[in-house]
């Protein structure tokens, strides 16, 4: 299972820090979720790792909400996996996630420079993919015990679905026995993603989320000493 990338969370503190020559807004708080707020910034991070291009017709406001939205059900999994004291990810892991987040720029330099445009250190990075290691981990292991795939269910896969594909593309079609269990992590996969689903929603009704992404932004104050 591949998890789109999210990302660290920056000090609330800093969401709207003034300069010094005028009151400038840098940042915004766009979701708290059980007190623990998103950023603006944070969506601009998870658009950058992510890789994850625009949709077809989709505005730079929708692609946006459609990442908080992510961000959100993200930090409620997180906060879960917090709260069961779940066991860290080996080191090996983390460095290959990085790598290959690494592998979508055209060079080291490229990649730091983004890094720090986004407000990110490489140890900040890998402690977001060390989290997002630890959901994934999490659900395979726990939600996975729930997910079982029977024979029937294979075979059934293999004459509806795997078969009539093979036909349409003019490849010959392989015997049942040489992909019965390439068929069952389809299918095993398919139902994990589904209790992800179900096991999201039920933290989601739990949990105290506040969205504030749709609500238009007052003016920041004027500095001291000035008249409005």
């Amino acid at each position: 299972m591949v998890a789109a990338l999210a990302v660290v969370r920056p000090s609330a503190a800093s969401a709207a820090a003034p300069t010094t020559t005028g009151a400038t807004l840098r940042d915004r708080i766009v979701a708290v979720v059980d007190g623990d707020p998103i950023l603006d910034s944070d969506i601009d991070r998870a658009l950058v790792l992510s890789g994850v291009a625009r949709a077809a017709g989709e505005s730079e406001r929708e692609q946006r909400r459609a990442v908080l939205d992510r961000l959100v059900e993200e930090r409620l999994r997180i906060h879960e996996v917090e709260r069961y004291g779940f066991e860290q990810v080996p080191v090996e892991l983390i460095g290959k996630q990085v790598e290959a987040i690494r592998a979508r720029f055209p060079s080291e330099e490229a990649f730091r420079r983004r890094l720090q445009e986004l407000g990110m250190q490489i140890e900040g990075l890998e402690q977001l993919v060390a989290q997002q290691l630890q959901v994934l981990v999490y659900v395979d292991e726990l939600l996975g015990a729930r997910v079982f795939v029977g024979l029937e269910e294979i075979e059934a896969y293999y004459q509806r679905t795997l078969v009539p594909q093979l036909q349409a593309g003019g490849k010959p079609v392989t015997p049942l026995d040489d992909v019965r269990e390439q068929i069952r992590e389809v299918l095993r996969q398919q139902r994990l993603n589904e209790e992800l689903v179900r096991w999201t929603t039920e933290l989601r009704r739990r949990a105290d989320v506040e969205d504030s992404f749709d609500r238009p932004q007052r003016e920041l104050p004027p500095k001291v000493g000035e008249k409005p």
